[in-house]
């Protein structure tokens, strides 16, 4: 999709909001996710499953992933890092695929990581932490977006980012409804 107003269902929806927003990944109901048919959770890296500078999973992010799979769900890694190598080293060390530079929002990652997982968009979920990227290349690419706090600003551009993406991240229902 382009630019503009994205399909969701027989209505229109503003591409910048989420469809659900969480406190963090581990608020996500695996159990809601799955009876929705989800088969693939693309996650964001950086601030949405571990704080930046972090270089190897943590065991809850080990123990998430196993939920994950137990509930007939894949994970996989879809970031936009420029760091060489640092998508690469955290998915081949937890065990998942990845696509690094994956150019969020452009559809294009989006549409790799599905066709390598052989899932269509229906079956597709994107969660991450940021409105500009994650949800809106999410949106474009129809996938269901899953927006999640940012575990760290750390920045003040990070703080003066959140502060701009208030308005969207209101629009998401809250993550007990998904």
């Amino acid at each position: 999709m382009r630019w503009g107003a994205c399909l969701e269902g027989d209505t229109l929806k503003f591409p910048l909001i989420p469809n659900f927003y969480f406190k963090s990944i581990f608020a996500i109901d695996l159990a809601r996710l799955q009876a929705r048919g989800v088969r693939l959770l693309l996650a964001d890296l950086d601030n949405t499953l571990v704080p930046y500078g972090v270089h190897t999973p943590p065991p809850e992010i080990e123990a998430w992933r196993d939920d994950l799979a137990r509930a007939g769900i894949s994970l996989f890694v879809l970031s936009n890092s420029r760091r060489p190598g640092r998508a690469q080293r955290f998915a081949e060390a937890l065990g998942v695929p990845y696509e690094g530079h994956a150019g969020k929002p452009k559809s294009g990652g989006f549409q790799r990581a599905m066709g390598r997982m052989g899932v269509t968009p229906a079956q597709t979920a994107i969660v991450g932490d940021q409105i500009f990227t994650d949800i809106w290349g999410g949106n474009n690419a129809g996938v269901l977006t899953l927006l999640v706090h940012p575990i760290r600003f750390g920045t003040i551009f990070r703080v003066l980012r959140y502060g701009i993406e208030t308005p969207f991240r209101a629009g998401a229902r809250p993550g007990d409804a998904l």
